[in-house]
């Protein structure tokens, strides 16, 4: 099989006394997001979905909350790991497509910069990051503005073999 396919899932709590950081990037607002590192929803449910991919677990099973070394970590420092986890397997990424579910504050403008970080950190063009983001229409905790949350597909291929010249 030369492709996998993995899909991820987050959501935090947003709470007073919290930064907002969504992708990697630091959003100005009233609340951030609750959590035992930065609480990077995206960047989390991004790193579920490659994990799950190749059915090596969640981000708990690597960054447990009980480990103090990941209290306040930045997650594109997990992802990188993450990410290479995931090439050491022998393969990469193929593309990512997320959904950002938050009723407040509105992400279009931070969308380009969420996209150039992740691809900085993955080692990919930022063609291969989709991130749309919408709302959840008032309803649950994400329509109460209690929460944001993420959902994120990954598709991984086979990295190339390295073909060698014949001189």
């Amino acid at each position: 099989m030369n492709i996998r396919i993995g899909n991820g899932y987050d959501i935090h709590r947003l709470v007073l006394g919290r930064p907002l950081i969504l992708g990697g990037v630091e959003i100005s607002h009233t609340v951030g997001l609750l959590g035992h590192s930065d609480a990077d929803v995206l960047t989390h449910a991004i790193m579920d979905a490659m994990l799950g991919a190749l059915s090596l677990g969640d981000i708990g099973h690597y960054f447990p909350p009980s480990d103090p070394q990941w209290a306040g970590a930045n997650s594109l420092i997990l992802l990188q790991q993450v990410n290479q986890l995931v090439r050491s397997q022998g393969w990469q990424i193929g593309n990512i497509d997320s959904v950002i579910v938050a009723e407040k504050p509105k992400m279009k403008s931070h969308i380009p910069t969420m996209r150039d970080k992740l691809a900085h950190t993955l080692e990919i063009d930022p063609n291969q990051i989709g991130i749309k983001a919408t709302t959840n229409e008032q309803l649950g905790p994400v329509g109460r503005e209690e929460g944001i949350a993420v959902y994120a597909v990954v598709l991984l291929i086979v990295v190339p073999e390295k073909t060698q010249s014949s001189f």
